[in-house]
């Protein structure tokens, strides 16, 4: 399918808004339990009978039933096999979707890093029995047990698709073709006026991620585990690079829009939006630092009403055919080999680089930065989003 036929499903728009809490203050996110035993940690053992339903809280694009497209149906497929149901609510951030999850409306989630554990620290999110699951199994292993879905060793939840933030650029414009964020950063000023970056708080963690790589000084090893030294570091980076931005872009279409007309010249973008373009002068790689990426985690509620259509969908969308449709149309790398055999596209698994292991390590999935630092250490406190948010407004000015 060609990308540009599916305006709707890409509207991701996976800017993550103001967090209000952190992981470390779990108490302060709802939980009573001091005895980090609540019952949301214990999964269930055995399923009982379908309910005939199941309310599903989703990103756009993931929960489709012919309304949209009637070309585009996966959800009527499960609804005929299991008897259950579908209603759903698509949000449009994380944040919104966090305070959605808390009216206890919705019996699964479907949540990138920055919002899974916050579901976690405030037991909205139940524990997952993937022994209940048939198609976990055929999952990619890279994807099981992260620190975005497992928490002590406790599973919350089933992968879905994944993708990279890549470097994009005009082959017209962009001469040598670059192998850094140096591009974006510290070469920006040779494209000033047509640069672009992702319009978010957590773009921050880009600029740490080349920090990381060269400043080694800064002792940065988790660009989502900023000290305030280093936040300040990231946030002096991105004041810089801001002399050369034209536009920070959250809207694809706009970027879209943007290398067409050559009003950007180079900056982060996703595979699904160079395709989209389909332009023999634009190109994307992955730079030699790595990069940030997200993976979406399939959650199931902790006030879920309707547990065994829940286990049912969860199980359905993880399988080859589901999620080989589900995401070739979102525009991301799927989750097993089996469903690389089944995308319409026989090259979709290779452009999205879906099961290359080797390629996921260089990726850093996104994570809620708190103040108790993700990188493990204990001597001083991290920044948290809040923190990200408000050095975000001042970088843009």
């Amino acid at each position: 399918m060609n990308p540009t036929t599916r305006p709707a499903t890409l509207r991701r728009l996976l800017g993550v808004a103001a967090l209000t809490c952190s992981l470390a203050l779990v108490g302060a996110c709802g939980s009573d339990d001091d005895s980090g035993g609540s019952e949301s940690s214990q999964a269930i053992e055995e399923l009982g009978e379908n309910e005939g339903q199941v309310s599903i809280l989703t990103w756009p694009g993931y929960v489709e039933d012919g309304s949209n497209d009637p070309n585009v149906d996966w959800v009527t497929p499960f609804e005929d096999e299991t008897g259950c149901q579908v209603t759903s609510k698509v949000y449009g951030t994380s944040d919104e979707a966090f305070n959605l999850a808390k009216t206890g409306e919705y019996d699964v989630i479907a949540a990138s890093g920055d919002l899974s554990l916050r579901l976690v620290a405030s037991d909205e999110a139940a524990a997952v029995n993937t022994d209940l699951v048939p198609n976990y199994e055929g999952i990619f292993d890279f994807l099981k047990d992260t620190e975005w879905n497992t928490v002590d060793g406790v599973n919350y939840g089933i992968p879905h698709g994944y993708g990279a933030n890549l470097l994009m650029y005009n082959t017209d414009v962009v001469k040598p073709a670059p192998t850094s964020w140096s591009a974006v950063f510290t070469d920006a000023s040779k494209y000033a006026g047509k640069v672009t970056a992702y319009d978010s708080p957590i773009y921050i963690a880009d600029a740490a991620l080349y920090l990381m790589k060269h400043e080694p000084d800064l002792g940065i090893t988790n660009p989502y585990a900023l000290d305030a030294d280093q936040l300040d570091a990231a946030v002096d980076l991105l004041k810089e690079q801001r002399q050369s931005i034209g536009e920070y872009w959250s809207d694809y279409l706009k970027e879209i829009s943007a290398f067409q007309t050559g009003d950007s010249v180079v900056g982060t973008s996703w595979q699904v939006i160079v395709n989209a373009i389909d332009q023999p002068n634009i190109e994307a790689i992955l730079p030699e630092e790595g990069a940030t990426a997200w993976n979406d985690t399939w959650m199931l509620s902790s006030q879920a009403e309707n547990v065994n259509c829940a286990y049912a969908w969860m199980d359905y969308i993880a399988s080859p055919e589901a999620n080989a449709t589900a995401t070739e149309y979102f525009g991301e790398a799927p989750n097993s080999e089996a469903a690389c055999e089944l995308t319409t596209d026989p090259n979709h698994c290779d452009t999205y680089h879906a099961g290359d292991e080797e390629f996921s390590e260089q990726l850093w999935y996104w994570r809620t930065p708190i103040a108790e630092c993700l990188d493990g250490r204990t001597d001083v406190t991290c920044t948290d989003y809040s923190e990200w948010t408000a050095a975000w407004t001042e970088i843009k000015g």
